[in-house]
């Protein structure tokens, strides 16, 4: 499982994601090779590559998010 800490809240393009759940937050893509750029607390830059179908899970910790997804859905 995939783990990234950020302190900014994340836009999902409705042509490429889906929310599936607000409590908690998940997204889902809607096609493959959706890409998405994260910036984590320590300011590295990370471009995460999904398969059609992944899910993006965000939680919301003091003062920042959790990021999480599954591995097999990267490409």
């Amino acid at each position: 499982m995939g783990l990234l800490y950020t302190k900014f809240y994340m836009d999902f393009d409705e042509n490429d994601w889906t929310q599936i759940s607000n409590n908690p937050l998940v997204f889902q893509t809607q096609k493959d090779n959706v890409s998405l750029d994260v910036e984590d607390v320590s300011h590295k830059s990370y471009k995460l590559v999904f398969k059609n179908g992944a899910k993006f899970y965000m939680f919301r910790v003091t003062g920042k998010f959790r990021l999480t997804w599954n591995d097999d859905d990267i490409v």
